[in-house]
């Protein structure tokens, strides 16, 4: 094992330093946000509540609207991760069940590591009954499921832009987290396991719910 440098180390603590830093921003942001409302909470606010300047939050984050998202794009992050990772012999909606199923194996700790399950559970309300977060999430969903659409055609061996199939299954899935999310965010359990279960329901009524037939009879 090779020999630290001396600058190893502090090298190594600037950078915990600085997620500690960031993770406490992002704490604080959506404590505020959902107690006071994103409107009405500004980023001097969020700033005084660490205990840092304006100066430093704006190393971290553009905007309140970036803080505001932060911990969803990290789970997003999270399930692009494990969707790279699918098998290759797997089918499109296959590959995109399974990332985001494994992706929730431990994505609760991550969300733990930065706040708790239920500020997340929060923070999505308050999201939801926010006008203009409503629409950044909407435009960001949107750049998230071209991103997703791209990254299955290219699995497939597809042009996204010739063959529609892709787009097409990512709208679907797309909105079947949507629904999963809204409802365990209307929910009364905000543990890890509800929406992990939730999800799991949901995307189990994909093949069901696209069935020409919903009459039993």
């Amino acid at each position: 094992m090779a020999t630290p440098t001396p600058h190893t180390a502090p090298a190594g603590l600037r950078e915990r330093k600085k997620q500690r830093t960031r993770d406490a921003l992002i704490r604080a942001a959506l404590e505020l946000f959902t107690e006071q409302g994103y409107e009405a909470t500004t980023i001097d606010e969020i700033a005084e509540a660490v205990d840092v300047s304006q100066r430093t939050y704006f190393r971290y984050f553009a905007n309140k609207e970036d803080v505001a998202f932060a911990v969803q794009e990290m789970v997003e992050a999270r399930f692009l991760d494990e969707l790279h990772a699918r098998p290759a012999a797997e089918a499109p909606l296959t590959a995109l069940r399974s990332a985001v199923m494994v992706a929730w194996d431990d994505i609760g700790s991550a969300i733990e590591s930065v706040i708790p399950v239920e500020l997340h559970m929060r923070s999505y309300q308050m999201i939801e009954s926010t006008p203009a977060l409503v629409a950044a999430h909407l435009r960001r969903s949107s750049e998230l499921e071209e991103e997703i659409a791209r990254l299955i055609a290219r699995r497939e061996g597809l042009d996204v832009d010739a063959d529609p199939r892709p787009r097409v299954l990512v709208a679907a899935f797309s909105g079947v987290m949507r629904v999963a999310g809204k409802v365990w965010g209307e929910g009364q359990d905000c543990s890890v396991e509800a929406i992990r279960e939730l999800t799991q329901s949901y995307l189990d009524q994909i093949g069901p719910a696209m069935d020409d037939d919903w009459r039993t009879g």
